[in-house]
């Protein structure tokens, strides 16, 4: 009787303890979060009040509470413009491509390179890929139109031993789009595959081993071991990158486009950079970005439904 007693009394007395270290924790934890969680309100929500200039006639002198409200004309106004309807297009065709090729280049990258059997061999391989991440587009862009370079290029140098005559490849419309979706995946396959490495890595052994025994190949073991364990990485990756299917980076487009591939380059940033920085059209500009992410977020919202119905993966 007495040990059921004390018993009693230990659990009552251990709960004030128990609460006391579950509040400490949760304390700690949201001061580790605070930080992050007020730049984050500072420099993404805030700003957001910004938004009330797409529905005005916005005046730097004015501001925006004395700017004159015009409702949804700007939103009219490019949506009219047949050159709004071109880097719209252009926008959608260059993310299209990345997406095609882009996005699965990583995915081959790291399967091909879990297959190198050399352990030295395949983290120098590794190191080396992740190198042009590092670099920015300016000096990326100044890389591409020095080797495509029609009179001191190496890659026109190369192709003229042979008698074929140089081409301007950075001036070239049917060849321009080509270019910008190598250029980034040589600068992105091997940081994007990182995520790709860390699933494979996670893969239990004994599944390969058990795959061998039972007499498969390595092609078989990647179709139903590693690609099977790297979907849901892939999915989430995927729906991530859909909701950007209506932007792209600015500065591979600026900095490698020129006058004469505008009709297959520019795109709706370039062409926001434009009118608001050159002209000071801020109230339309405002317009198209506020579009540009409302349909983002309507196709990532879809995509991520349509997701979970036919895999049962999602983001949420």
């Amino acid at each position: 009787m007495n040990d059921t007693v004390l018993a009693r009394n230990e659990v009552a007395a251990s709960k004030p303890r128990k609460r006391k270290v579950r509040i400490t924790t949760l304390v700690s934890l949201y001061a580790l979060f605070a930080p992050t969680a007020i730049l984050l309100f500072v420099f993404h929500y805030m700003p957001m009040y910004g938004i009330i200039i797409a529905f005005k006639d916005y005046s730097i002198y004015k501001g925006i509470m004395g700017s004159e409200w015009v409702g949804f004309e700007h939103f009219q106004y490019f949506l009219q413009d047949e050159k709004f309807w071109q880097v719209f297009r252009n926008t959608i065709i260059l993310n299209v491509y990345d997406l095609i090729f882009g996005f699965t280049a990583p995915i081959v990258f790291a399967l091909l390179a879990n297959e190198l059997y050399q352990r030295t061999f395949k983290r120098v391989m590794q190191t080396i890929s992740y190198l042009p991440h590092f670099l920015s587009w300016i000096v990326v862009s100044g890389v591409f139109y020095s080797f495509l370079s029609p009179e001191t290029g190496l890659f026109n140098r190369f192709i003229g031993l042979f008698g074929f005559e140089p081409v301007f490849f950075m001036t070239e419309p049917s060849l321009f789009r080509g270019i910008l979706v190598f250029a980034e995946i040589w600068k992105g396959v091997g940081w994007s595959a990182i995520l790709y490495f860390a699933v494979i890595a996670g893969i239990d052994s004994s599944l390969y081993e058990a795959a061998w025994i039972d007499g498969a190949s390595r092609w078989r073991q990647a179709i139903h071991i590693t690609i099977p364990h790297m979907v849901p990485m892939i999915v989430l990756l995927f729906l991530l990158r859909l909701a950007h299917l209506f932007s792209i980076d600015f500065d591979r487009i600026f900095l490698m486009q020129n006058p004469l591939v505008y009709d297959v380059s520019d795109v709706i940033s370039t062409y926001v950079y434009r009118l608001g920085l050159e002209q000071s059209q801020y109230s339309l500009t405002t317009a198209i970005g506020l579009t540009q992410s409302v349909l983002g977020f309507l196709l990532l919202v879809g995509s991520n439904r349509l997701s979970k119905r036919l895999t049962g993966l999602g983001m949420y």
